[in-house]
């Protein structure tokens, strides 16, 4: 897969892209991602790619002109790889919603173009002329869509293959079945008064894997409600079960 990210702070997004588990496995070339500067496609001497909103109010909104000729360039190189049009995001706070179930349809895609906006917010008119769709990572505003960005290249790519040693490391996790994942425990067995719970010392597979199992559902009840109920309707439970 090939991930694009159109940014103002391409460093930024590298840099956090180049740790940990995600940094790991692009060394090793499971994946690609490249990030781009908007600041380049600027048609100004001063490089300057935002201004004052029409009809007055707070803030600076980015141009719509260096945005839309900095994704041309990344639909271009797709191209010239033998790629498809990418799918293109915008990260807005007026996205839809994002979800584990989003991530993995973006998972599934050849290559995806996530585009950050910055200040009050980019000309509606380049969202409307390049948007397949737009994204929020939740109800609250960050000061760019940097962030939102690497959450969802973080969770698209951590589903490609040789990203994680196994599926199992993302099929038990929350929200892959529609529940939050069940308590984990590791040394030592009693840590301040607290000892692990008898079971998971017992050896006993299947006893293991139906505590698991309640855990999460009353995990899930307990804390997401909302998930709890959709995760009985999509079963036909009822949700006392």
């Amino acid at each position: 897969m090939r991930i694009d990210i159109a940014t103002l702070f391409p460093d930024l997004c590298d840099t956090v892209m180049s740790e940990s588990i995600i940094g790991r496995a692009r060394r090793k070339e499971c994946f690609e991602l490249h990030c781009h500067q908007i600041r380049d496609y600027t048609l100004n001497k001063q490089r300057q790619v935002d201004d004052y909103p029409y009809g007055g109010g707070p803030g600076m909104v980015m141009n719509a002109q260096p945005i839309h000729d900095c994704c041309l360039e990344i639909i271009r190189q797709n191209e010239a790889q033998g790629l498809p049009r990418p799918h293109i995001v915008f990260m807005t706070a007026a996205g839809q919603p994002y979800t584990e179930e989003k991530a993995r349809q973006l998972a599934q895609l050849p290559n995806l173009l996530l585009v950050c906006g910055h200040y009050e917010g980019m000309d509606e008119r380049v969202i409307e002329e390049l948007a397949d769709e737009e994204i929020s990572i939740g109800d609250y505003v960050l000061t760019g869509g940097e962030l939102a960005a690497l959450v969802v290249a973080d969770s698209v790519l951590r589903l490609q293959p040789g990203v994680l040693s196994a599926p199992e490391g993302y099929q038990e996790e929350s929200y892959w079945n529609g529940l939050l994942e069940y308590p984990q425990y590791t040394r030592p067995e009693v840590w301040q008064g607290r000892a692990v719970p008898p079971v998971l010392l017992s050896g006993h597979h299947a006893n293991i894997e139906a505590w698991r199992a309640q855990q999460a559902r009353e995990r899930t009840r307990q804390r997401r409600p909302d998930l709890w109920e959709k995760y009985c309707k999509d079963r036909g439970e009822t949700e006392k079960e």
